[in-house]
């Protein structure tokens, strides 16, 4: 199903490869401005430093391809807790050179145990010992840092809000930030998550509200965490949680819960968590009490939105010398985990097929954004329907309906 599988495993050798071409070439790449427009000019601008703007600087830097990277927020933004990574978005990692760096500090999950809301287990299963599998979560905050160690330290740029984009005569896009900066880019990869200012101007439409709200938090345990390296999973009414072992001292947690509006913007965490609490507060034990482990600065609600890309109907995902990467491209919802791999292989898939090209031409240029568009478009639009039928059913009300869920998932143990 993955048709970038393949090419995951040869990213060492393609960056060998690749290196020695570019590395002369980046001590020649510098910032031109031109001084009859007060324009900077680049050859690869990343707007946002977020999962997908930072792996796809640093696939590029190791090819020795210099890009900028466009953050509008003051610092890296590592709010957020945790998310898991399959067997791809490791292997994504590992092309990188920051995957055994990360693994070291994170459990691998070696089961997944189901329970309804009153504590009766419905399924405990064991994952297959498997040297080709790979499923581990990993801290945002982490990550993101981990990504931005290995960039030189100009290659980031912070407050540097975007305002408005316009394709020029020469093919070049111009970028105008909040500040008044102006730069003209070869190439620009939109990587600026779900509410995408690049998107928007490539003509996609704002992700929709699916009805239901997620908070998230991260437990923490100074002396150890007590529980097994397991997914464990309650199913209610309308409601349903998981927490899960993402560390030796730290325990990731999410609780879902219906609501007809996105609901107020919480700006005391304390009093999310309380209200949290309340809500949860005839839930298994076990999943309180990570609650109460967390630290109110760790907790965060967020309305659950995805955009449905139709091939063949929406915008393509690229225009020009512009092109999308993850959230911005395909927001999902978070129902089978597969946000952030996707961003990681979407951000590989790219750098493949566009590095070689830049010293060719736009038309060149064009033809590999098209190429990874067609490699990538009908995962990522799968991906997205599935992610959203599945949170569906979940989330059902019914009583009748989640007696017939909790029957199926109880059949095998």
């Amino acid at each position: 199903m993955f048709s970038s599988v393949k090419h995951l495993t040869a990213m060492a050798k393609f960056s060998s490869s690749f290196l020695p071409l570019y590395s002369s070439s980046l001590r020649q790449q510098r910032t031109i401005f031109s001084d009859a427009y007060n324009i900077r000019k680049e050859e690869i601008v990343i707007v946002g430093a977020g999962i997908a703007g930072l792996a796809t600087a640093v696939s590029l830097h190791r090819l020795g391809v210099r890009s900028v990277v466009l953050e509008q927020a003051e610092s890296l933004r590592t709010g957020g807790a945790s998310f898991t990574l399959s067997t791809n978005g490791w292997k994504v990692l590992d092309s990188m050179g920051v995957g055994d760096e990360l693994r070291s500090q994170y459990l691998d999950i070696k089961g997944v145990v189901i329970e309804t809301e009153n504590g009766r287990q419905l399924r405990s299963m064991k994952l297959r010992e498997d040297q080709n599998r790979e499923i581990r979560p990993v801290e945002r905050r982490t990550l993101l840092e981990t990504l931005a160690k290995k960039l030189p330290p100009d290659f980031i740029s912070f407050s540097s809000k975007l305002a408005t984009i316009e394709k020029q005569e020469d093919g070049e896009t111009l970028l105008e930030l909040v500040n008044g900066t102006r730069i003209s880019s070869k190439v620009v990869i939109g990587c600026d998550g779900i509410h995408s200012p690049v998107a928007k101007w490539m003509g996609f439409p704002e992700p929709k509200y699916v009805g239901y709200c997620v908070v998230r938090g991260l437990g923490d345990y100074p002396d150890g965490q007590p529980y097994e390296s397991c997914v464990n999973y309650v199913f209610g009414r309308g409601m349903r949680a998981a927490y899960v072992p993402v560390s030796p001292t730290k325990v990731y947690w999410f609780v879902c819960f219906n609501s007809p509006t996105p609901g107020p913007k919480f700006t005391d965490p304390s009093v999310l968590k309380k209200q949290t609490k309340e809500l949860f507060k005839k839930w298994p034990s076990e999943l309180l009490n990570v609650i109460d482990a967390t630290p109110d600065d760790t907790v965060i609600q967020t309305p659950i939105v995805d955009r449905w890309s139709w091939p063949g109907l929406s915008p393509s995902g690229s225009l020009g010398g512009a092109v999308l990467v993850g959230d911005a491209w395909h927001p999902m919802t978070p129902n089978m985990g597969r946000g952030a791999c996707c961003a990681l292989e979407d951000s590989h898939v790219l750098v493949q097929k566009l590095a070689p090209t830049l010293k060719a031409g736009p038309a060149a240029v064009e033809d590999a954004l098209r190429s990874y568009r067609k490699e990538r478009r009908l995962v990522n639009f799968t991906l997205t329907v599935l992610s959203n039928f599945v949170g569906a059913f979940l989330q059902l009300e019914n009583p009748m309906v989640c007696a017939i869920r909790d029957k199926v998932f109880a059949t095998r143990k």
